[in-house]
């Protein structure tokens, strides 16, 4: 087991009121060839996560900043990491064997990639997550050193990132609190020159927590799609993406509320707006295409 230790990449999850599965991810993380630390942001669970962490993986370092701190969670586990390569996992993901050393191979070889994403299997099924088709057949074009497509977004629960590319961005927004993050933080990445790329070699498993309110997270992600598209889109695209979700989310309470809450973050969101430069909006512009047919990013639950 030692032979095969990599220092090169430290795991960080989130978590709230999910001990279960993250004491499963985290006998996982433990049994990994790799040996990877750990380091888990409690944000603020009330089912004894943190004790139970502490109590069953000492070694795993535990951060309680004694509030829901949604995404942002993870920018103060990064700012622990020591380690060139950060892997972002759930409490309800877990890495294959060797993969994180695999990622950390693709990342060494390629300086100016970002980050690389897995493919993300869901258990117990076993089958493949639907957004993989769409990464796996991503619109953009990208230089022919990466190891896969290229990507216009990455996803927290299924990507090794570089630690000095995560602080080069600031991190996730700490206004988007949580839900389709990542959307944000990727584009920023991209106008600083980095590269995305999803490789089918690596695997991460997915089995879906039932501690979780699919309504309040649909709320939360078209608000933050809504706030994204505003904060990075150019005023034609911005109004036609806009316009485009008025007509095609559900006609229910849930989306009046997502719009709600998007209106009422205008004021925030107006104030930092930084439209992307034209190349760039190019390809976000190929991605939004490519979602308008997706089955795995629809605003309904």
């Amino acid at each position: 087991m030692q032979d095969s230790m990599d220092t090169r990449t430290t795991v960080v999850i989130i978590t709230k009121d999910r001990c279960q599965e993250l004491l499963r991810t985290l006998k996982s993380l433990q049994a990994l060839p790799e040996q990877p630390p750990v380091i888990v942001t409690d944000n603020g669970s009330a089912d004894g996560t943190a004790d139970a962490v502490a109590r069953n993986f000492p070694e795993v370092l535990l951060l309680r900043p004694g509030r829901n701190l949604g995404a942002v969670g993870r920018n103060l586990a990064v700012s622990r990491v020591g380690t060139p390569y950060v892997a972002f996992c759930d409490d309800d993901t877990w890495w294959d064997p060797g993969a994180l050393r695999a990622a950390g191979d693709l990342l060494d070889e390629r300086p100016g990639l970002a980050a690389v994403t897995a493919r993300i299997i869901v258990e117990p099924a076993g089958e493949e997550d639907p957004v993989v088709a769409d990464m796996r057949d991503s619109p953009l074009s990208g230089p022919d050193w990466l190891p896969g497509p290229a990507l216009g977004s990455f996803l927290a629960a299924a990507t090794v990132m570089r630690t000095d590319a995560f602080r080069d961005v600031g991190g996730f927004h700490p206004g988007l609190w949580f839900g389709g993050e990542e959307e944000l933080l990727s584009t920023d990445l991209l106008r600083r020159g980095w590269w995305l790329s999803y490789v089918e070699s690596l695997t991460i498993h997915h089995a879906a927590s039932t501690v979780r309110d699919s309504t309040v997270r649909r709320i939360v992600g078209l608000r933050n799609t809504l706030w994204y598209t505003w904060l990075r889109r150019p005023l034609m695209p911005a109004l036609r993406r806009t316009g485009y979700l008025l007509r095609t989310v559900p006609r229910d309470a849930a989306s009046v509320r997502a719009f709600a809450r998007a209106v009422a973050g205008l004021p925030w969101v107006l104030r930092q707006r930084d439209p992307v430069p034209p190349e760039l909006e190019a390809r976000l512009a190929l991605l939004e295409r490519a979602q308008r047919v997706s089955v795995a990013r629809k605003y309904v639950g």
